[in-house]
């Protein structure tokens, strides 16, 4: 390893050696991290299990969109679920004088 003085260095290089130690470091963790994950990996391999079984990894379900229950009446594009506040088109075709039956999808 080299030797230095921090004393003799100018704050330019003794930020740039501080950036590249956090560099250092944050690499490292990453190799001891992903070699500890292989080793745990083969060893619940050779146990018959995969790694997420024993460490009771889940993975959430993800929510599928609503469906549209409601359609702007000149811009087919846009559509509403009946979740959630009332889109700005949705509110003003009822100000004027429709109904929510009237902007259903059929």
């Amino acid at each position: 390893m080299a030797e230095f003085d921090v004393e003799t260095l100018s704050l330019k290089e003794l930020k740039s050696l501080q950036r590249d130690l956090a560099k250092a470091i944050s690499t490292f963790e990453d190799r001891q991290k992903s070699d500890a994950r292989s080793k745990l990996e083969v060893l619940a391999k050779e146990m018959g299990y995969s790694l997420a079984d024993l460490i009771g990894t889940e993975v959430k379900p993800s929510r599928a969109p609503a469906a549209a229950k409601y359609r702007h009446p000149e811009n087919a594009a846009l559509t509403w679920s009946g979740q959630g506040r009332k889109p700005l088109w949705f509110v003003a075709a009822l100000e004027a004088g429709k109904s929510p039956e009237d902007l259903a999808v059929n």
